[in-house]
Order: structure tokens, then sequence, then C-alpha cells
């Protein structure tokens, strides 16, 4: 599934997109190379003085059940709405900015490629519906030992007829900036299952193509534990 995505949106547009009063990552660098799990990224989310731009690293706490030994990698993809009741109130929610998000697809020669998806040619601003945790402590990485971060996740549903061929189980849930997202920030619990749908048909296209999956980690400058 998706778990790897970029931003070639600048701040101001975040802003506005989003209906950001205040801005909490001072200076926001493009994140061309993509952004991995478990990395810092921006988010938009509830806060005290209106909606905020925040860092916060990607991946939500792992289930219980579903933990092994004692580091929590975190989960990024977020399916099943009832194992995440707790995390599904609108203080909890929170908009994932993203210009176009990468699937990973088998190439003729056999081996594993990557395609990048987006809005359109141009990779305009959208979201993603996420949901975000502050103040999480736990055990992410051995070698950095406990920590308290702010963290993220987004949810996935069916994928539809674009990136049906690429990967055919799932999608994210992208919203656009506008309507959709204030649905998504401000509605109801109960009524979150409608959100959960995949965009129309033709609404993606491929903007990219890349013949390896090999991951390459982007230097962070930015601080590791917003």
């Amino acid at each position: 599934m998706c778990n790897l995505y970029r931003i070639l949106a600048g701040q101001d547009a975040i802003r506005r997109g989003a209906g950001v009063m205040v801005d909490l990552t001072g200076n926001l660098e493009q994140r061309v190379g993509g952004i991995y799990p478990d990395y810092p990224a921006p988010i938009v989310r509830h806060g005290p003085n209106g909606r905020e731009l925040a860092l916060a690293r990607w991946g939500m706490p792992t289930p219980p059940a579903r933990l092994t030994g004692t580091t929590d990698k975190g989960i990024t993809n977020l399916r099943n709405l009832f194992a995440w009741k707790e995390y599904l109130e609108p203080a909890d929610r929170c908009l994932v900015p993203f210009t176009a998000f990468a699937e990973p697809e088998s190439l003729p020669d056999g081996s594993k490629g990557t395609a990048w998806f987006a809005l359109g040619p141009d990779q305009p601003l959208a979201f993603f519906a996420g949901v975000c945790l502050r103040g999480w402590k736990g055990l992410r990485k051995k070698a950095e030992g406990e920590v308290m971060i702010d963290i993220y996740g987004f949810l996935t549903t069916d994928a539809n007829a674009d990136v049906r061929p690429v990967h055919e189980k799932a999608m994210p849930v992208i919203l656009r900036p506008g309507e959709e997202c204030e649905e998504w920030m401000t509605a109801p619990a109960r009524g979150l299952k409608r959100l959960q749908r995949p965009l129309p048909d033709c609404s993606l296209v491929v903007v990219e193509r890349q013949g390896s999956r090999k991951k390459t980690v982007p230097e962070e400058k930015g601080p590791q534990n917003p």
C-alpha cells in the first residue's frame, strides 16, 4: 500500500487549502524525494487557536495484538475504521497534504517498480484523510530510545480504476481542498464511513514511473521528534 508520497506545494498553498490559522513548522521544505514512514512531515490538525500546520511522524500506534518485539514501527495506512474508533472524533482528525503518492508495481521483466499518482500532470495539492495523536510515548527504534512524539496516519479504501491496474486492493482516501476537507475535519464520527470512499474513476494520472523500488531515504534536515 502507499508508504511513500511527496509534497511539492509550498507552505502558503497548504495554509490556504486547509484554512490554517497557526503555522508551527517554521521554514517547511518541499519533499521532492518523498516522505517515508516514521519521518516527520506536515499535517493540518485542530489546535487551541484554530487549525494549525505542524510536524508529526508518520505511523499510528500498532494495535497490541499485532506487536512483535519491543519496538513499535507504527501503522501508516488505516483501513478498518472500527479498529481505530478511539481516534475518530473531530479533535483527532487531520489533513495530510500531498501532491503525489507512490504505489509499487510489477514490471514486465519481473522486477519491481514504482508508479506515482497525482490529480493532474502539474501535481496539484490535495489531502489524505488522516488521524493524529499528540504526545505518543514509546519505542520506534532501539537506537533512538524511548520518545514522546506527535504521530499520524491516513485512511485507505478500495482502489479506483486508475490505481487498480497497479495496486488492486487499496488506495488512500483523498480529499480536495474546500468542502471535502471541511467535511472530514468536522463531520460526526458516525458519518465517517461514508467519507471512506475512492476517488471517482479517471480522477488520477500517473505522473512518473521508476524502474527500481530500492529505498533511498533523503537526508532529514528538520526535527526528528516534533
